[in-house]
């Protein structure tokens, strides 16, 4: 990560530009904001730097051209940087959802960002479910799903006939739909955007590494031999899910269990390819934002790439993967980080006036689990605004009941006071 001689300096670039409006809100300025077409919002250091060394060099652009503070970004990163004429900014929030979530609502408050039109790149590394992908794929989320907000057991003082540790909030064993909900156990994002978003990576020549490729090819042991088929392929482009835990976990249990409660909170349709820290907290930042109308929630693409394989190959230990076994994944996730993002933000500023400025309609049902920015999602007990949505600044009340849905309710079942499912 590049570092800026003082604060000073980089106050004058940014009210320098500031000093520019546009009155053409098309323009990457306006009214003395940033209003930049494609927001990268990036985890940590690694998956920001290669935007950094890489994007001068595509003719996009360099985002060390203006450099912008607001309070309660990470100590560690404390700027937003963008290019020039403020078309393409990228923010590093810091890892797990707590740093994610600070981070990505400081911006977006600061006032000085405009971020109505904005398209939000969500592009990190994951562990891979090899089941879906290998080293270095990449891949594209309809949802992603906040696994960890469960009930937890230890393995060891768990029912004998269970599976895993993990059960669902108002429920009594594993793999049911949990009986009451926080609001962001599951975010679905615009499927149309994502083909798009897939669309324009695929056209990119993705890394590869012979270490990494051989470490997939282990794969191959097991039964039936399909199983982890897409491990020992080379990294490509696929449209699957991401799962947002901040307990690093790694295993073939814990992967296991992890896939169906992705299958079972989605109803059946969610698919668990990519392991991640922080994407929930992003995502929910951006469904709050949006029932204000500061941003567009169908404008939001999650994207991750493999780093690490989320669960042994036969014959190996859960411990020999995540610590002892050389991948060799790392730097061609983050590598191809840039190789597809790159290509998703030169499709969108090529196709800005034609078809991005606009958006792009999704056909599906996109938000959180209870409804909040309006239609009736396709998981879930059903909105519970009835379709309408919430209201900015407040107008649809105050909701001091958490939603209960446990088995036997009804898509339509009503609200449960915080004592009534014993969550005191």
């Amino acid at each position: 990560m590049r570092f800026f001689s003082t604060v000073a300096a980089t106050l004058a670039v940014a009210q320098s530009a500031f000093a520019t409006p546009h009155n053409d809100h098309s323009k990457p300025w306006h009214r003395g904001k940033i209003s930049p077409r494609v927001l990268i919002i990036s985890l940590f250091s690694p998956e920001a730097d290669v935007w950094y060394k890489n994007l001068p060099s595509s003719g996009l652009g360099d985002l060390m051209d203006v450099n912008v503070t607001a309070p309660g970004l990470s100590m560690l990163f404390p700027h937003v940087h963008c290019v020039a004429d403020g078309s393409i900014c990228q923010m590093t929030t810091g890892e797990s959802e707590i740093n994610a979530a600070t981070s990505v609502m400081a911006a977006a408050l600061s006032g000085k960002f405009d971020l109505k039109e904005t398209y939000f790149l969500i592009a990190g590394i994951a562990g891979i479910n090899p089941k879906y992908g290998t080293l270095g794929g990449v891949a594209f989320a309809k949802y992603t799903v906040q696994v960890a907000l469960q009930y937890e057991f230890d393995a060891r003082e768990m029912p004998a006939n269970w599976s895993t540790g993990y059960f669902g909030y108002g429920t009594n064993a594993p793999n049911v739909y949990p009986g009451n909900a926080y609001g962001t156990e599951v975010l679905e994002l615009s499927e149309t955007l994502r083909d798009l978003a897939v669309g324009f990576a695929s056209k990119a020549n993705l890394s590869n590494d012979p270490t990494a490729t051989a470490y997939g090819q282990l794969y191959k042991a097991a039964q039936p031999a399909s199983l982890y088929a897409p491990a020992s392929q080379p990294p490509s482009v696929v449209k699957c899910d991401t799962v947002t835990s901040d307990v690093y976990f790694s295993g073939t249990v814990l992967g296991n269990a992890f896939e169906e409660v992705t299958k079972v909170w989605t109803n059946g349709t969610g698919e668990y390819c990519m392991t991640a820290q922080e994407d929930s907290a992003v995502l929910e930042v951006l469904v709050r934002l949006a029932i204000e109308g500061l941003v567009d929630f169908s404008r939001a693409i999650l994207m991750r790439t493999g780093s690490d394989f989320d669960r042994p190959p036969p014959n190996e230990t859960a411990f020999d993967n995540l610590r002892i076994a050389d991948q060799n994944g790392f730097e061609i996730a983050i590598d191809n980080i840039y190789l597809a993002g790159v290509e998703i933000v030169r499709g969108i500023l090529d196709g800005w006036h034609s078809t991005f400025r606009k958006g792009v309609k999704p056909a599906n049902y996109i938000g959180d689990i209870f409804g909040s920015l309006g239609g009736e999602p396709d998981f879930g007990p059903g909105s519970t605004t009835d379709g309408a949505g919430y209201r900015p600044n407040g107008l649809s009340g105050d909701n001091m009941r958490r939603r209960s849905f446990s088995s036997g309710m009804g898509r339509k079942a009503g609200y449960a006071r915080r004592s009534d499912v014993g969550l005191n």
